[in-house]
């Protein structure tokens, strides 16, 4: 097995998309490749086939390259709670809630988990794809780095530097970056690539005159123009090219302080007639014909956090006026009556009045529900089934029999090889845990409906089409712009 480190110059400077990429131009060239983060930290996450947890990034990066999503490629996720908190997951397993400074200290533990799993892969694979995080080369932070120089280091491979031209001060990003690092990682350098270039591509072409000045030795690949069609996800959080999207009927999508899987919203992204938008204040729902409420890694904060805003008035008052509302995971347990954490399980610990939209209650339990299930929706004579996936830490409950007869199953689930019915479908309110919920045409085209959205048109191709389609374009960017000479050498193909 060989071994490729994409590193960056910083956070944000296009590591997850570069590793997507090569990912994809890798397995069109005949070469089995697997991802690789060893310490993630987002609130974007999937659910593998036997219920384990890692980053989205992660999944993302593993059906590019044409495998099974598995905890191998991502042992170590933490999940900020607030507070300076996160949850640690390893190996796909939730742990404890750990701050910054508890964490550190257990770094070297976390290191043989690390590197078990580097040793895992090595006859599984042609060629481990890594991604760094951040900068390799935080001064403060290289004694305990656990994601950049240490396991690329252990594999004795080679790593590729990403720049992002867009932040300014390019030439200083990678120069600075490359002297500081030891002469021996420098020799272990394949190349570096200027990413995010937005305008004409001839006003940088003298560019690699000047870096070959400081750098003679390492290898300039080219650059990459920012191409804002070809981008999967944000790993980290909402870039700004996902602040809106599309135009037409608007659907808002509440920004929660600990948001997590922002990705639901995506694939509203293929349909036209729509407008995609997150929103933060009581004015942008003023014309919204849809509000989602997503999901939360906080969701009693994030609860309170929506009364103080006023947005939780709004949502009311919208539903009052006929506005459909719709709650995935976190929001879904908004919307019903009362939520209870009394230790603290999921963030802030306590006992709260929901929005009161549906008739549930949830209780905040220690044991976490992960699971990959098939999501089956049924109208009429037409049904529709797909992937989905659960990541949550509360038991929700029907409560008010008066209520609860006026509501109905959103759709059913298989899991296990036995089919449940799956969240509520009341008065206008949809409620479900499910993430990867408008994956679905069919549930899309029945919110709009519902609605009173006519000028809403789904897209023909599908979620999962669409994302295949999106990483051979990406690979046919990579083989447009760079010189990956050396990556082929590298990897004598």
């Amino acid at each position: 097995m060989k071994a490729i480190s994409v590193l960056g110059t910083s956070s944000n400077a296009g590591k997850s998309w570069m590793a997507t990429a090569l990912g994809a131009w890798l397995r069109r060239n005949g070469v089995k490749v697997a991802p690789f983060k060893a310490q993630n930290m987002s609130n974007n996450s999937y659910v593998t086939l036997e219920g384990g947890e890692i980053g989205r990034a992660q999944a993302v990066q593993a059906i590019a390259c044409g495998m099974r999503p598995i905890v191998e490629m991502n042992p170590i996720l933490l999940k900020p709670s607030g507070n300076g908190t996160s949850q640690l997951v390893l190996l796909g397993e939730a742990q404890r809630h750990i701050a910054a400074i508890d964490y550190y200290q257990h770094i070297e533990t976390l290191w043989e988990s690390v590197r078990d799993t580097l040793e895992y892969w090595r006859d599984r694979c042609d060629v481990l794809l890594l991604e760094g995080a951040g900068s390799p080369v935080e001064l403060n932070l290289m004694h305990r780095d656990l994601v950049n120089l240490r396991p690329i280091i252990h594999l004795q491979g080679r790593w590729i530097l990403v720049g992002d031209i867009e932040k300014g001060g390019v030439f200083a990003q990678i120069i600075g970056t490359h002297q500081l690092l030891s002469q021996p990682v420098r020799e272990m350098g394949l190349g570096f690539i200027v990413n995010k270039f937005r305008g004409d591509l001839r006003l940088f072409s003298d560019a690699e005159k000047y870096f070959r000045d400081h750098m003679p030795d390492l290898p300039y690949l080219g650059v990459l123009p920012y191409a804002s069609d070809l981008q999967p996800e944000s790993e980290d959080s909402l870039c700004s090219e996902a602040e809106s999207k599309g135009s037409g009927a608007k659907i808002a999508w509440i920004r929660f302080p600990h948001l997590s899987n922002s990705q639901d919203s995506q694939p509203w992204q293929l349909d036209l007639g729509i407008e995609t938008v997150w929103v933060k204040t009581v004015a942008d729902l003023i014309d919204a014909k849809i509000i989602i409420l997503g999901g939360s890694k906080n969701t009693l904060s994030d609860l309170q956090w929506l009364r103080t805003t006023g947005l939780a008035d709004a949502i009311l008052t919208a539903h009052s006026r006929g506005v459909p509302i719709v709650g995935i995971c976190g929001g879904y347990q908004m919307l019903g009556k009362y939520l209870c954490d009394r230790a603290g399980l999921a963030g802030t610990s306590g006992e709260v009045a929901g929005l009161g939209l549906l008739p549930i209650s949830t209780e905040f339990m220690a044991i976490k529900q992960v699971r990959q299930v098939q999501a089956i929706w049924q109208s009429g004579s037409s049904i529709d089934k797909w992937m989905a996936y659960e990541i949550h830490m509360g038991v929700t409950k029907l409560i008010d029999a008066g209520e609860s007869s006026l509501i109905k199953p959103l759709l059913q689930i298989e899991g296990d090889r036995e089919f449940h019915d799956e969240g509520i479908k009341g008065d206008r309110v949809w409620g479900s845990y499910l993430h990867g919920l408008f994956e679905s045409a069919h549930v899309r085209q029945a919110l709009t409906r519902l609605a009173n959205i006519s000028e809403h048109q789904v897209s023909k191709i599908s979620w999962q089409d669409h994302q295949q389609n999106l990483y051979n374009q990406m690979a046919d960017l990579l083989e447009a712009h760079l010189d990956l000479t050396s990556i082929r050498h590298y990897l004598n193909i």
